[in-house]
């Protein structure tokens, strides 16, 4: 039995990054929280304002002997865009800010590597502008943000639909 391993991701609402990793078999959960800021035990509506210096991510524990770091990485690139340093599709602001937090050493190497050949590319024309950062504390978002693409099918569908994030996405996907 291998030792569970973290990853956290900032890319926009945290309701739109659960559903891309927690059907991977080797993810064992999905947590949608605020990582980043200078304020302890933030609520939603604290970090809504910017003044906490959050941004919204989900905390994903997984077994790396079943899914890799490397595919987590593939994951998050595929499920926001890595262009846009000011917010995500519809939303803007520090608080949905893209952000990969490392939490160790190699996963800063890999998660430098994978940006630089994501760059490299060409699959987007704008330069990737994600920053790679020490993870910090991870304070969970409140019960009512867990999985709400399961809790709230309709409005999750509409709300990524209606953002743009869906046809960005489906506009830059590697066949």
């Amino acid at each position: 039995m291998s030792d569970k391993q973290v990853a956290i991701f900032a890319g926009g609402c945290f309701w739109c990054m659960v559903h891309p990793f927690d059907q991977w078999d080797g993810v064992e959960s999905v947590r949608s929280g605020y990582t980043g800021g200078h304020v302890e035990n933030p609520t939603y509506e604290q970090v809504c304002t910017g003044k906490t210096g959050h941004t919204e991510a989900v905390k994903i524990v997984y077994d790396p002997e079943k899914i890799s770091y490397q595919t987590m990485l593939d994951i998050y690139w595929s499920s926001m865009d890595p262009t846009d340093a000011d917010g995500q599709f519809g939303d803007r602001g520090s608080s949905y800010r893209p952000v990969i937090f490392y939490t160790t050493e190699e996963q800063k190497a890999q998660a430098q590597a994978s940006k630089e050949a994501l760059d490299q590319s060409g699959r987007y024309q704008k330069p990737i502008v994600v920053p790679i950062e020490p993870a910090q504390p991870f304070y969970e978002a409140e019960e009512y943000h867990q999985n709400f693409y399961q809790k709230n099918r309709a409005h999750y569908q509409r709300y990524s639909v209606g953002s743009g994030r869906v046809d960005f996405i489906e506009r830059h996907k590697v066949d």
